[in-house]
């Protein structure tokens, strides 16, 4: 009977494994990834028990959002496009969030009907609970505006504690405004990273012109010029590191666009033009002062020639640093550096103005300016003054004026922020750089009390 139950143990055992075989078989085969998922699995599971198999209760580390993404590469052309269309599709979804023309009316309409009085003056005012009611009709978009932070930000001095309704409005027209102008540079912003290079500007300016009247009357030959000559002014003063780029955010926060898009006005005044870097006189008055300091019409500009421009009277020492330190071409000087050096000298209480100009009174690269470096430049001024048959200044009375002017930290070192902190930074570069500068120093004692003898004629008669 054993020897029977031992047979027939074993003809089981054979049955059951060839059942197992055979259903192996027809079991379907792990693809490549699923394997490799396993002996992940597997040497997850056998470190753990290698390492005691503690567990942390904390497994936030997973849920961890990814924040960097690869930009494709130039020979990536696919990734390349699509990274393209989906920020031109989500530049367009951000742009149909904004107010158009017809809902900014609609809320001026509903502000308008929900004033509160009394009236003071002429100006129209709403207080906090008709604000908010104004905010429930007015639609999901303009929901951003209604909040009691904005209302306190715009609340002054009224006795009633309402805000005034053109404000407001005018507020909500600049942050619609911004945000336009942001979509509006960002599909310039090839890059994709939230700044512009200079092509693309230079792109987003081009494009710009036919819709600026006040430039209606520019030849297209001049677009070129006009372009370079309006980019300039932000990359000079928005790039005061040279790196070729400007973050689309600084483009925001300075005037520099509200003066450029300020030519869309039809009846800008003469007065406004002027001063008015972007304007086509302006534009075209930097230009002609170059073509007219270029006696050779070469295109470029050489130490003499560029020695006669504004009156003629800055210093050979001070222009030898210009050619030294400034990009040139076989010694001459393009438009491009032109450029920078006249936004330098018209602009010279600006901090970037008086960086150009520091490095290159900064003769030994040290980061300030000892007395050493100051004699080296007002000695050309003194030699300008022989030369006119001027009695020569005293160095020393003047070295004590400039360290009154500025008072540096270091009493015998001024540094570019010495300079730009005493707001003294223009006269000071005048005084080492310019005859025609000094000499309106030394005699602005004489010059005030010649223009106030001047308004005096005028009120008499």
């Amino acid at each position: 009977r054993r020897a029977g139950w031992r047979v027939c143990a074993a003809a089981m055992d054979w049955k059951r494994s060839l059942r197992d075989r055979l259903a192996a078989r027809r079991a379907p085969k792990k693809s490549e990834q699923e394997l490799k998922d396993e002996e992940t699995e597997l040497f997850t599971k056998y470190y753990m028990e290698w390492k005691g198999g503690r567990k942390s209760g904390n497994t936030s580390y997973t849920n961890i959002p990814r924040f960097y993404y690869r930009l494709p590469a130039e020979d990536e052309v696919l990734l390349q496009k699509l990274r393209e269309e989906s920020r031109a599709v989500f530049l367009q979804r951000k742009s149909r969030e904004l107010l158009d023309n017809e809902e900014l009316q609609n809320l001026w309409f509903l502000l308008d009907k929900h004033q509160t009085s009394p009236m003071i003056g002429e100006e129209a005012m709403i207080n906090y609970e008709n604000f908010l009611k104004v905010g429930e009709k007015a639609g999901p978009k303009c929901k951003q505006f209604f909040t009691a932070k904005i209302f306190a930000k715009l609340l002054h001095n009224d006795p009633y504690g309402r805000i005034s309704i053109m404000q407001f409005f005018n507020y909500v027209m600049r942050k619609v405004w911004l945000h336009q102008t942001r979509i509006g540079l960002s599909l310039y912003d090839v890059a994709g990273q939230g700044y512009l290079r200079e092509s693309d500007l230079e792109n987003y300016i081009l494009e710009l012109i036919p819709t600026l009247p006040q430039l209606d009357g520019l030849e297209k030959s001049f677009y070129s010029f006009y372009v370079c000559t309006a980019v300039r002014k932000f990359f000079f003063f928005l790039d005061p590191l040279r790196t070729g780029k400007i973050k689309i955010q600084d483009i925001l926060a300075c005037s520099f666009l509200d003066d450029l898009l300020e030519l869309r006005d039809e009846e800008l005044s003469k007065e406004s033009q002027e001063t008015n870097w972007f304007s086509a006189p302006s534009a075209l008055r930097v230009y002609g002062q170059y073509l007219n300091l270029d006696k050779d019409h070469n295109g470029m500009l050489s130490k003499e020639e560029l020695s006669r421009y504004g009156t003629g009277t800055l210093t050979n020492i001070f222009l030898d640093r210009v050619f030294q330190e400034c990009l040139t071409y076989d010694g001459e000087m393009d438009y491009k550096t032109y450029l920078d050096f006249v936004l330098a000298l018209e602009n010279r209480k600006e901090p970037a103005a008086l960086q150009y100009i520091f490095k290159l009174l900064d003769i030994e690269n040290k980061g300030y300016l000892n007395v050493f470096s100051l004699n080296y430049f007002f000695r050309a001024i003194q030699e300008q003054m022989k030369i006119h048959g001027q009695e020569p200044v005293s160095f020393q009375d003047v070295k004590d004026e400039i360290f009154d002017m500025v008072k540096p930290k270091d009493p015998y070192k001024i540094s570019l922020q010495d300079l730009i902190n005493s707001s003294q930074g223009d006269t000071v570069t005048s005084i080492l750089i310019d005859l025609n500068g000094f000499w309106t120093y030394e005699n602005r004692e004489v010059l005030v009390a010649s223009d106030n003898d001047s308004a005096a004629d005028v009120d008499d008669t």
